[in-house]
């Protein structure tokens, strides 16, 4: 029977399926014992135990191969006469720490999911606000449309009513041409500026 204890050292040999890859490694060869953690940041130590034929070949793949995401920096093998634990006691074991980081991570990713889902709520109750806001403003500027056609229809009467009397209303009607031309200007910037508002909410919103 063989058996030893191997150091695995470099910047990246953590969290990379280092003892997962080590573990199917010796399962592969039928060792009989096998078990691996890790030391401080950087090292992986592996105990194993098996057939001299099948511990040397151990030995020789664990030189050659490693994970694809590893960086090594050194392999140093050492004699150990201490227990080592049976391959498929360590596997159960293994396997069961491994499910319960998943377990954690997933747990994690989904209560990120949840804060991520209540902010979109959060944002489009604001876009609901916005809209409401836009369509109060659209109401009202309907108003003093209504309004100003009103008010023009009053004028239209007036300067009707001053035409029948005889008065001269060519500079009256001048004036009041003249206002008609501003309220019209300020009402197709005011027109202008909520169009834009609109199209930049219904962007956002994703609203072709």
């Amino acid at each position: 029977m063989g058996k030893g204890r191997v150091l695995i050292r470099g910047s990246m040999v953590q969290d990379v399926g280092y003892r997962l890859f080590l573990l199917n490694l010796a399962s592969e060869l039928n060792l009989t014992g096998f078990q691996a953690r890790n030391v401080d940041t950087d090292c992986v130590e592996v105990l194993y135990e098996g057939g001299e034929k099948e511990t040397k070949m151990f030995m020789e793949r664990v030189r050659e191969l490693a994970p694809k995401e590893a960086e090594v920096s050194s392999i140093r093998f050492e004699e150990y006469e201490g227990p080592v634990k049976n391959i498929e006691v360590f596997r159960n074991e293994f396997t069961t720490i491994q499910l319960g980081k998943i377990v954690e991570i997933g747990l994690g990713m989904l209560g990120r999911q949840d804060q991520m889902l209540s902010k979109q709520d959060q944002m489009l109750e604001k876009q609901d606000i916005m809209l409401e806001k836009q369509d109060r403003m659209l109401g009202k500027m309907d108003q003093m449309l209504e309004k100003q056609d009103i008010m023009l229809e009053k004028q239209d009467i007036v300067i009707k009513k001053l035409d029948d009397l005889g008065v001269k209303i060519d500079n009256l009607g001048t004036k009041i041409d003249g206002l008609r031309e501003d309220l019209k200007s300020m009402l197709d910037r005011r027109l202008a500026a909520l169009e834009k508002d609109v199209a930049l909410i219904k962007s956002r919103l994703g609203i072709v």
